[in-house]
């Protein structure tokens, strides 16, 4: 994508444009809003996956299956370049049906061109979605 990306002026707003990368099927704007040298920790029983190509990896599905990420900062703490979030998440596959949510804590870092990504992203137990099949009634 060739035209300036959208970045988050506060720590708060990572969320919202991470939500707004995936509706526009933008995997590398995704990647925008993590520090190169992130970690991110979906399942507490595995190590940390860590870098963009892990970003690439995790959301590549989120981007092919179309689901639609919500999530809501409960708590946010900014000391100079450096903030701590905690909010609340959930993930809706294409036709609405929750695949999943829980409570995140996240620590983020503000780049030299002013904009805020995630340097620690803990949402714990992210559903899979290249494998959810919703339950038929």
């Amino acid at each position: 994508m060739q035209n300036k990306r959208k970045i988050a002026h506060y720590p708060h707003q990572i969320v919202e444009r991470v939500a707004e990368f995936i509706e526009q099927g933008d995997l590398e704007g995704i990647v925008t809003m993590f520090h190169p040298q992130c970690k991110i920790a979906m399942d507490p029983e595995q190590a940390p996956m860590e870098g963009h190509d892990a970003v690439r990896s995790i959301f590549s599905d989120y981007v092919a299956q179309k689901v639609k990420l919500l999530g809501t900062v409960s708590g946010e703490m900014i000391n100079d370049d450096i903030a701590i979030l905690q909010g609340s998440w959930s993930i809706e596959d294409a036709e609405g049906n929750t695949l999943g949510g829980g409570i995140s804590t996240e620590v983020t870092k503000r780049l030299d061109h002013g904009g805020w990504v995630y340097f620690i992203d803990c949402p714990i137990r992210v559903p899979s979605v290249s494998t959810h099949k919703p339950s038929e009634t």
